[in-house]
């Protein structure tokens, strides 16, 4: 009587459902599938595109995390920049892209972020790409496309220069909510004497995306003033002029 010999192929273990969860575990398995030589290929890409999803949503949990723990820190930006008309009066003022880099680069830094640009040219328009990346691999972007900057007495170069910095202002900004404030509201602001009201003005106007939204929204603020404009204070009323900047369409 002969015996023949039984072979049994080897394959790794089960591992439990809720280990899955894990992407170190989830790597471990594919490790071990991959040293199988009758490993499925199908089910070996399958593994790997579950361990990038995995990978993906720590990221973007970690990314979210920071930016809520970074959001109080961020500072509210001086307005030093000026816009003139042509008989030299201040017509509004702005935070010049320098302050707010300087502001925000510390406390990126603190928090795992980097804020990074891209820009690219035509004829007669910049577009900037604002880009946030966390340390834990996650990012976002927002975008806006200028036309160059040819007001005053720039030359071309000028003109592109003037159309990057303020597109670096308005991604920056669309990024991480930053808010700016005229130099002389330092004290108000300081002593804490913007109201809820104001604040929740001031918060819809960053909101706004639409422009046929925008003069209805400052009708009713307006109303909510007693009808004038002087009773508003100075930062609700620069947070609507953004918001008309933001949302109008440029030629």
């Amino acid at each position: 009587m002969t015996s023949a010999a039984l072979t049994v192929e080897q394959t790794p273990p089960p591992v439990p459902a809720a280990d899955m969860s894990s992407p170190a575990t989830m790597l471990a398995v594919i490790e071990r599938v991959a040293t199988d030589p009758n490993a499925d290929i199908d089910k070996m890409e399958r593994l790997l595109q579950m361990h990038e999803r995995m990978l993906e949503r720590e990221a973007r949990a970690a990314y979210t995390s920071a930016m809520a723990a970074m959001q109080p820190e961020l500072p509210s930006i001086v307005e030093r920049g000026k816009i003139k008309n042509n008989s030299g009066n201040v017509t509004s003022t702005y935070a010049l892209w320098e302050d707010i880099n300087a502001a925000i680069k510390p406390i990126l830094q603190k928090h795992g972020f980097a804020l990074s640009f891209r820009t690219e040219t035509g004829d007669d328009s910049v577009h900037v790409v604002g880009i946030l990346a966390h340390r834990a691999g996650h990012q976002e972007t927002t975008e806006i496309t200028l036309p160059a900057d040819k007001t005053g007495s720039k030359n071309s170069v000028q003109a592109v220069g003037s159309s990057v910095s303020y597109g670096k202002r308005y991604t920056a900004g669309s990024l991480l909510n930053i808010t700016t404030h005229g130099e002389d509201d330092d004290g108000r602001l300081g002593g804490g004497a913007l109201d809820a009201k104001a604040i929740d003005w001031i918060d819809k106007a960053n909101e706004l995306a639409e422009l046929e939204k925008y003069q209805p929204l400052r009708e009713a603020m307006l109303k909510d003033y007693g009808g004038k404009a002087s009773n508003m204070p100075a930062e609700v009323r620069n947070a609507f002029n953004r918001a008309k900047a933001r949302v109008t369409p440029k030629d």
